[in-house]
């Protein structure tokens, strides 16, 4: 295997993997949307993290050193949270130019206040004594909130940007800060026998080996911090997926029926055979109606016809099998049988016509024709499963459909609203123990039914 066919480093893969396009989060309403929540979650916790932790320390210094020169030091803590604040202003999903810059100036900050002399400090020393007290540390809390709001390319960008600001601080020390040789001796003087110690205590020693040692620290802490939020990130792309499924379920099924599928390993994959009530639902006439209309008031009236349609089969517990043009197939029982579906889709049914005549009401009001809907119901058999190969679709396949579409055209011929088969009656009088829930239904006695070889007994309103 030659050197460019190997397969590159997981830590270069690492490097090279990139965010998800902008144009690809747009075009999912739901993941956007996700990002931005958790993001401005993130940057709440973030910059109420920040004043706690900037309070903890300004109420710390004055009682290590109380002295006037702490309140140097209080005002760069006072600059932090305000830049903190200005942060989470700014922030926002993505790359933001504004973002990063005052990221940038936290670090700088932090860099100057150790680099640079305190000018209220009364006794004038050595400027690399500067670093004798730890400060460092501190990056740490710049590091530790930004875990709750960045991207793991930022808290990478932070640890190459501390290891940088960092590097030259100390390199500014080490050329041109103050050097009180006197100093130096005067240790060298007292530690002559041992160059270890005064290596150590030298005061106008930087220390570089120690300065180094801090920066591949913190770098190895953002590398470990960076990979955690790539995998947060990961996680949480995931759970917007998760939520985008959800919602594209809620289109389809009622939802009792998305609560369902999902706390179910791939319940849609299995093949069942079930009774179910099926439901066509239809406008009559609607050829005609959009014959002699724009096209515009066309697809108008038929979205608020089957709005209204579809409100109704998820309000009783129905799932949207498909749309039919000018009508929709609704199944009641798919894909988990429940106790009550003939009840449930002869009720869905009813208030259909409800619905519809509600809605004809406000058209005579604005002066338009009214719609008329005409609904065949059927209970029976059915095959359930996936077809197809890679588009697949959940199939309600039977006798049961096909029988159900035949009453919904039946109404015309009978001249009825509501034309239900005799199977579906007796069963919603079994499922509602003869409490009336059928009591609207008449008997419109056998009726030939087109692919059935003896007719069907129907039931109208």
């Amino acid at each position: 295997m030659t050197d460019a066919s190997r397969p590159a480093f997981p830590l270069f893969r690492f490097l090279r993997t990139e965010r998800p396009d902008a144009a690809e989060i747009r075009a999912n309403a739901h993941t956007e949307a996700a990002l931005e929540r958790h993001k401005r979650e993130g940057m709440e916790l973030a910059i109420r993290a920040r004043f706690v932790a900037l309070a903890v320390i300004a109420v710390m210094l004055p009682f290590l050193n109380f002295r006037w020169e702490m309140l140097f030091y209080e005002g760069i803590l006072a600059l932090l949270a305000l830049n903190g604040w200005l942060q989470w202003r700014v922030g926002r999903v993505g790359r933001s130019r504004a973002e990063l810059a005052l990221i940038f100036i936290d670090l700088l900050l932090m860099t100057a206040t150790v680099a640079v002399t305190n000018p209220l400090l009364q006794e004038p020393w050595p400027t690399a004594m500067n670093f004798r007290f730890g400060n460092f540390v501190y990056f740490f809390v710049i590091l530790a909130a930004a875990t709750l709001a960045y991207s793991w390319r930022t808290l990478f960008a932070i640890g190459a940007w501390t290891a940088g600001l960092w590097a030259l601080g100390v390199l500014a020390v080490w050329k041109w800060g103050a050097v009180f040789p006197e100093l130096t001796a005067r240790a060298a003087d007292a530690f002559i026998d041992h160059p270890l110690v005064l290596e150590i205590l030298d005061p106008n020693s930087v220390d570089i080996e120690l300065r180094a040692q801090e920066v591949v620290v913190f770098m190895i802490v953002a590398f470990i911090l960076a990979l955690t939020m790539r995998r947060y990130n990961n996680l949480l792309m995931g759970s917007a997926a998760l939520e985008r499924e959800r919602a594209n379920l809620s289109r389809y099924f009622s939802p009792n029926v998305v609560e369902e599928l999902s706390h179910s390993d791939e319940p849609l994959k299995r093949i069942q055979t079930h009774n179910v009530g099926v439901l066509f639902v239809d406008i009559v006439g609607f050829s005609t109606f959009a014959a002699a209309r724009h096209p515009e008031e066309v697809i108008g009236t038929l979205r608020a016809f089957l709005v209204r349609m579809e409100t109704e089969v998820f309000r009783h517990g129905g799932t949207l099998d498909k749309y039919l043009g000018d009508g929709l197939m609704a199944t009641f029982g798919t894909p988990v049988a429940g106790p009550r579906d003939a009840c449930s889709a002869l009720a869905c049914a009813e208030a259909m016509i409800r619905v519809t005549d509600a809605w004809n009401a406000e058209r005579a009001r604005l002066g338009e024709v009214p719609i008329r809907a005409s609904v065949g119901v059927d209970y029976g058999p059915v095959v359930l499963g996936d077809i197809g190969a890679n588009r697949l679709e959940f199939a309600v396949i039977g006798n049961t459909v096909n029988v159900a579409s035949r009453l919904e055209k039946l109404t015309r011929q009978l001249n009825v609203r509501i034309a239900v088969s005799d199977n579906l009656r007796a069963q919603a009088l079994s499922e509602a123990d003869g409490d009336g829930a059928v009591a609207a239904l008449c008997d419109c006695g056998p009726q030939e039914i087109r692919g059935l070889d003896r007719p069907v007994r129907v039931w109208a309103i």
